[in-house]
């Protein structure tokens, strides 16, 4: 790839690769009709995950933890069974089991957003979900994102990773849209008088000590639209496809037991009476079937049921980024649990006890 130009701006400048491979230029293209067709970002809130850096990675980090939590603790916790079970399985010594124990220990008790241990530097990371929106309403995915050859429905097949194995790279090229999507984005910031005016201080106060964006890959969700707005009823997926796999599992499985129109034990339900399936829950059944089928037919991104509208929306996640790496928690970011134990006692040999 041709390195192209180096666009200034923020506190690092942005080199700009001009993408020659074919496939690659067609996703280009594609990211440029999106760009150009684009409103302002519909902005959900915070995400959250966990980055380390080893010595030497500088100024690069490397995603451990899949940045798709919705408070910091959760992702703390999740650093937590990292570190646990990095202590357990993978430690070379006892010398190095003890110091992954001891960032354990704080972080059963502290809200701790960074630690070093046994070599590596660890960081609660924050990112900024959105979605592109427009005329035509919230972006839906792009012709050109992954999808499989063939459409596998099995809901016990493995499934990628969200960020799994992503190194962020502050000064590694950027193709034209997203160097044009990263200035666009460097100014986004919470005004409005909806937003407590302690978010709107941190907010403001992130431009200056994180003015940079860094753009982590696509996600997939779907979201219902009742009225005029649009929630999200299911979280993150890697690929639109498995988004749409947990529309059907919710069409499926989930919705006709959460509605009572199947028994765990007895399956649909029966008139008590007559001993026959109750009319009314085997039609509702019958509808949620019929979406489904509609829904297994092809790329369908769309779905109308009951009087509101199902879509897989193609999410963004944008993460400030200042001179010492990515932006961690906020002071007025919310969590909604307290620190805890999560795992059982591990000594330094690395064995378990469970009345420990």
């Amino acid at each position: 790839m041709d390195p192209g130009n180096v666009v200034p701006g923020g506190s690092r400048p942005i080199v700009v690769r001009v993408p020659v491979e074919p496939v690659e230029a067609v996703v280009e293209a594609d990211a440029i009709d999106a760009v150009v067709g684009a409103g302002d970002p519909a902005v959900r809130g915070p995400l959250f995950g966990v980055a380390e850096q080893r010595a030497g990675d500088a100024p690069r980090w490397r995603v451990v933890i899949e940045v798709t939590f919705g408070c910091p603790q959760q992702a703390r916790d999740g650093l937590n069974s990292w570190l646990w079970f990095r202590a357990k399985d993978h430690a070379q010594d006892r010398e190095e089991r003890r110091e992954l124990l001891a960032a354990v220990s704080r972080l059963e008790t502290e809200r701790v957003d960074e630690l070093s241990a046994a070599g590596t530097r660890y960081r609660i990371v924050r990112a900024e979900e959105y979605a592109g929106a427009g005329p035509g309403g919230i972006e839906q995915p792009r012709p050109t994102d992954p999808e499989p050859l063939v459409p596998d429905w099995d809901r016990t097949s493995e499934v990628p990773g969200i960020d799994q194995g992503l190194v962020v790279d502050p000064d590694a090229p950027v193709t034209p849209s997203r160097a044009l999507e990263q200035m666009a984005l460097r100014g986004l910031c919470y005004t409005g008088a909806r937003f407590p005016a302690d978010v709107r201080a941190d907010a403001r106060r992130a431009l200056d000590t994180h003015p940079d964006v860094l753009l982590l890959p696509a996600t997939f969700t779907v979201a219902e639209r009742r009225g005029n707005g649009w929630s999200p009823i299911s979280g993150p997926h890697a690929t639109a496809h498995e988004a749409r796999k947990s529309l059907d599992f919710a069409l499926t499985w989930m919705w006709p037991r959460m509605h009572g129109l199947i028994s765990p034990v007895a399956g649909p339900h029966v008139d008590a009476r007559t001993g026959t399936p109750d009319a009314a829950r085997a039609a509702r059944l019958a509808t949620y079937a019929r979406a489904a089928d509609s829904l297994r037919v092809g790329r369908v991104n769309r779905l109308e049921l009951d009087g509101s509208v199902y879509q897989i929306v193609r999410t963004r996640r944008l993460l400030r980024w200042g001179p010492d790496g990515p932006e961690g928690p906020r002071p007025s970011d919310v969590n909604s649990q307290e620190p805890m134990r999560i795992h059982l006692a591990l000594d330094e040999d690395g064995d378990v006890h469970p009345q420990g």
